[in-house]
């Protein structure tokens, strides 16, 4: 028997509600029909000038901050009509996040939103959300990766501006980003956590450089960022001096939440694989219509994860991780000895995430791309510890150095 879901006659509890979200949703598609020339690759601009455009229309238009207060340029709407607005713009296939700008909408907006002085959030909310600001994250170093709290790039106050001396890696965006949010150490003679504060960093000033990463996607997608004697204004510090480690966590749990619901980097889409098996001939092998079936049962899940109200950010994330990986390997099976080789030099001439290329190399992108899902936004092992420990109540990891002054824990040479 063929499962339905139960019908009533009964009008709807909330007839006004209804009507205001379908007015809402009126809104929106009549707003991403209005801008669809601002964000087609036709344009001729480039990726980062096509979203600039777009979050400034969508700001205007009062699209641009659903759900943030209406003194912060807002419309203090509920959740319904974020998932209103994410659900029109992904069925007309627009980029939800503005690619180049999902680290400041997704993670530090929302941040300093949340645990921001009111002169933070005067000064850096609504640039942001316009596109007028790039922002990027100042998290990981060489020596603090899965231990991000062992950090060590310094923060020393001097007058009215503080003094940061400190290297930072993988920071995506590094390379055109206006503001970055970075952790550093205050205070080295408190335990580790207890020692760290958030501040906005100016990146283009003296002190900063920033070198690109190169991938084996031939993308420069990360950097390396040095600071020697940037000064940042005092008050720059969102949650307050030593209160950076809580600020951090409550980031990456915006960060784990928007690569969940489908920020950042894009797995190969199931449907392209899909489309992918017919022109190979091969959607008749039991094998691959199990993949394919696998595929598109993560989708739905994923999708229906991010529906559920309170879910923990992990949950999500490890899904999506689990889901790139999965189309990564049957797209390798169907597009081989394409899926090996590209066209042009490097290989990333195609836009990252552009599966539309006609020379293939979206294949190789895609493919190669793959393993970082699992390394963003927190290794898979580290979403595991943080659900067993915050979830499930399992015992901590040992900590030796826990308690002792961050000046006393022995470091690497």
């Amino acid at each position: 028997m063929a499962n339905t879901l139960p019908v009533s006659d009964e009008p709807s509890s909330h007839p006004v509600h209804d009507r205001e979200l379908e007015a809402f949703r009126t809104e929106v598609r009549d707003f991403l029909d209005r801008v669809r020339e601002l964000t087609s690759h036709a344009s001729g601009r480039s990726t980062l000038e096509r979203g600039r455009a777009y979050l400034a229309a969508r700001f205007d238009a009062g699209l641009g901050a659903i759900d943030y207060p209406v003194e912060n340029g807002g419309r203090g709407l509920d959740r319904r009509y974020t998932e209103a607005f994410r659900a029109e713009v992904s069925s007309r296939g627009f980029d939800l996040h503005a690619s180049g700008f999902g680290i400041g909408l997704d993670m530090c907006l929302p941040t300093i939103r949340d645990q921001g002085s009111e002169d933070l959030r005067a000064r850096f909310l609504r640039p942001g959300l316009r596109g007028d600001d790039v922002w990027c994250q100042l998290y990981s170093e060489p020596g603090a990766g899965s231990d991000l709290a062992g950090l060590t790039t310094r923060a020393v106050r001097d007058g009215d501006e503080w003094v940061v001396t400190g290297q930072k890696v993988w920071t995506t965006g590094a390379n055109y980003a206006d503001f970055g949010i970075l952790l550093a150490r205050t205070d080295w003679d408190v335990p580790k956590h207890a020692g760290i504060s958030m501040l906005v960093l100016p990146m283009r000033q003296p002190g900063v450089e920033v070198r690109p990463l190169n991938q084996m996607t031939g993308v420069a997608h990360f950097n390396e960022v040095f600071m020697d004697g940037a000064r940042i204004p005092a008050d720059w510090v969102v949650g307050g001096e030593g209160d950076g480690w809580r600020m951090a966590v409550a980031l990456l749990a915006h960060e784990r939440s928007s690569i969940g619901s489908g920020g950042g980097r894009q797995p190969i889409p199931t449907d392209r694989i899909i489309d992918l098996a017919r022109s190979a001939g091969r959607t008749a092998g039991p094998l691959v219509r199990q993949d394919l079936a696998r595929l598109v049962t993560g989708t739905r899940i994923i999708q229906w994860l991010n529906l559920r109200q309170g879910i923990h950010p992990s949950i999500p994330k490890l899904w999506r991780s689990a889901q790139g990986r999965l189309a990564s390997q049957v797209t390798s099976g169907l597009a081989f000895p394409g899926g090996a080789a590209w066209l042009g030099d490097p290989m990333g001439t195609t836009e990252p995430g552009d599966f539309t290329s006609a020379d293939g190399s979206h294949w190789s992108y895609g493919i190669c791309d793959s393993r970082a899902h699992s390394l963003g936004g927190g290794t898979d092992e580290v979403q595991k510890n943080t659900l067993g420990e915050r979830v499930l109540g399992l015992p901590r990891e040992p900590a030796p150095d826990r308690g002792l002054p961050f000046s006393q824990v022995p470091k690497n040479a």
